[in-house]
């Protein structure tokens, strides 16, 4: 059970506003932020840097972020830079809403590092990105690094060579657009009766 000097760390934590705004709905920045962990959390007042450990869970609004740890920094003029790691089973994990859209974009990554300085999520190690419309999956990039710039609203990809992809070749599915016509079903095949008889030359 959390302390309260634990939940004091917590507290200031969620005020130090964790995670940068990367397009999500624009309402969740007006939201108040909540964090929960396992285990204690540590605050260096004259570092300014707060941890997290143990199944991290970030929430703001519509935006998630879950990791085995978190560690956060915040600079003299206010701008935060933080990393979001995971573990050999789970890699961390983010998601938010696209604004106005009915469409979310998740990420996972070995590490992920967030940027409020340059706007910029970086997803590192077995890195997959998506966005889905609804609960369908529209499109899919895996690399080894993929950094996603929100202020030009740009994903980059990088490849590298593991054990599961020995070429390091990166790969991406994208789909249609949300308007774009949807091919016709072909007519049914008839059923039963004879066929047409030919015309008589």
């Amino acid at each position: 059970m959390p302390t309260a000097l634990n939940r004091s760390a917590l507290l200031l934590a969620v005020l130090l506003a964790l995670a940068p705004h990367t397009r999500a709905e624009k309402a969740d920045r007006a939201l108040p932020m909540v964090v929960e962990a396992d285990k204690p959390g540590s605050m260096d007042m004259q570092k300014q840097i707060v941890v997290f450990n143990g199944n991290v869970v970030l929430t703001q609004g519509t935006t998630t972020l879950r990791a085995e740890r978190v560690e956060v920094r915040e600079t003299k003029d206010g701008q935060r830079s933080g990393v979001a790691t995971g573990t050999a089973a789970r890699r961390a994990w983010y998601r938010e809403k696209r604004d106005a859209l009915d469409e979310f974009v998740e990420g996972e990554g070995e590490r992920i590092e967030f940027d409020t300085r340059s706007d910029t999520l970086r997803f590192i190690g077995n890195a997959v990105v998506r966005r889905l419309r609804g609960n369908e999956l529209v499109d899919e990039i895996t690399g080894q690094l993929i950094t996603w710039n929100n202020t030009t609203e740009l994903f980059t990809v990088e490849g590298g060579t593991t054990p599961a992809n020995p070429s390091g070749r990166v790969r991406a599915v994208l789909g249609p657009r949300a308007d774009a016509p949807r091919p016709q079903a072909p007519a049914p095949a008839s059923r039963g009766g004879n066929a047409p008889a030919a015309a008589p030359r």
